[in-house]
Order: C-alpha cells, then structure tokens, then sequence
C-alpha cells in the first residue's frame, strides 16, 4: 500500500442541503471494511444533525461498493466488526447506522460482497449500477453472519434464492439482483449518483418527524402478521396525530 493510499480518510462525508453522502473510502481494498471504518462510520451517523434528512451510500470507483472484513485485519487478529450494541431492532442496525433515524439509500456502485452485502441490505434503499454484482462469502471463509444478512436477505428475495446465494458463495450479476428484488433498480454507472441524488432530495422534501414515523412503521411492521401490522399502523398514525 502507498503512504498517500494510508493518508486518505477511510469515509468521505459531503452535504448538499439536507442530503449527505457517505463515501467508503478504501479503493485499492475494494472498500473493504476495517475498524478504522466502522469507527468512522459509527462516528459520522450519530453526529448528523436533524438537518440531514436522507443519507446516500456508496463506494470509491467503480469496481467494489465494499467487499466486505478486511481479511488483512481479520488474519491478524484484528477485532474488525463494531462493538457498540446497535444489533437490535428494525431498520439500520449495524456499521453505526442504527444512530441516525434518517433514511439511507446505498447507491451501489460494484461488488457488494459478504459484509458489503449486509452493510448494502442495511439501507433502506437500493439503487445499482448495472456493473454491480452481488454475493455472500460466509460460508467460503466459514464464519457465519452477524449483522442480519441471514434474516434480512431471505425477507427481501426468498428463503430459496437467499440460500442459493449464502451455500454456494456465487456472485449474481446487477440484472439477476433487480430481478429478485435485491435492488429497487438499475442504472448506468455514470448516472448512478445523479439518480441517487434525486431520489435523495424527493425524500428530504418531507417533513423529518414524519419521515422517521413512516420509515420506522414500514420497517416494524415488515416483521410482524398482517394481522398485528395493521393494529400497530392503527396505533402509530393514532398517536402521530395526537403528537401534531
């Protein structure tokens, strides 16, 4: 690795208005995630203020949105994954995002691969390039998932397509990833950020209290029978409006 390759910051944060964009910074890693990372990471979701509405996502370059542990770190003992007990309860949990309550959406811009992957299935929002390519390596570096990729993945694309996926370690290509239903949808590389932007700002239009209420009632309600979720939308919208 270069000394200017080591200088560089592990996350890059901009703001336009209420959006912020959060830019994994690792390229000659492919964005591999290290403890340096999920501090950073950690850090920068909990000090977004109430003025940052929606946060986009994504990855240096366009060969890896992050490919998951650094394995450097990972042989040398390295404790790599967040200790912080964020693990809990619906929407953002993991990498640091459970402290904003605002909505994520990965813009994901190559290979999302094993911890990319649940750090990608963390967001709210998926939106791909069509050079992306989506896998889990779990089972070829036999360790198991610890940030939700084993109930998440299953809800969003099938208990049969999940495990084709996790058992065989193979790759999906962007096309088959849309298909399932792993991404909302695909565009060309070079308009990936323009289209996440837009989304962005078509979300940051809303009210911030009602943002979170509606994402956070989605998200609860994603886990329960449709018997309970319509009592506890019931509830929400009840006690929403009563708070107004």
């Amino acid at each position: 690795m270069s000394e200017s390759a080591q200088e560089e910051p592990v996350l890059i944060v901009t703001r336009d208005g209420p959006v912020a964009i959060v830019t994994l910074n690792r390229p000659h890693a492919m964005n591999s995630l290290t403890r340096a990372m999920f501090q950073a990471l950690e850090q920068t979701f909990a000090g977004f203020g109430e003025d940052v509405r929606a946060v986009i996502l994504t990855g240096t370059g366009e060969r890896a949105f992050c490919a998951g542990l650094d394995m450097k770190e990972l042989a040398a003992g390295v404790a790599v994954e967040d200790s912080g007990d964020d693990s809990k309860g619906p929407g953002h949990t993991r990498f640091g995002m459970a402290n904003f309550d605002g909505v994520v959406i990965g813009a994901i811009n190559g290979v999302a691969v094993a911890g990319g992957l649940e750090l990608a299935l963390c967001c709210d929002i998926r939106i791909a390039s069509t050079t992306a390519r989506f896998g889990d390596a779990h089972a070829r570096v036999g360790i198991l998932p610890g940030a939700l990729l084993s109930s998440l993945l299953p809800h969003l694309i099938g208990v049969a397509r999940a495990k084709e996926m996790c058992l065989s370690s193979r790759l999906i290509d962007s096309v088959t990833a849309e298909r399932w239903g792993l991404v909302n949808r695909l565009v060309e590389p070079g308009e990936l950020m323009d289209a996440a932007k837009s989304l962005a700002q078509d979300i940051a239009k809303h009210d911030r209290k009602i943002l979170t209420a509606y994402n956070k009632l989605i998200d609860e309600n994603f886990g329960m029978t449709y018997a309970d979720a319509i009592d506890n939308e019931f509830r929400a919208s009840r006690e929403f409006g009563h708070g107004h």
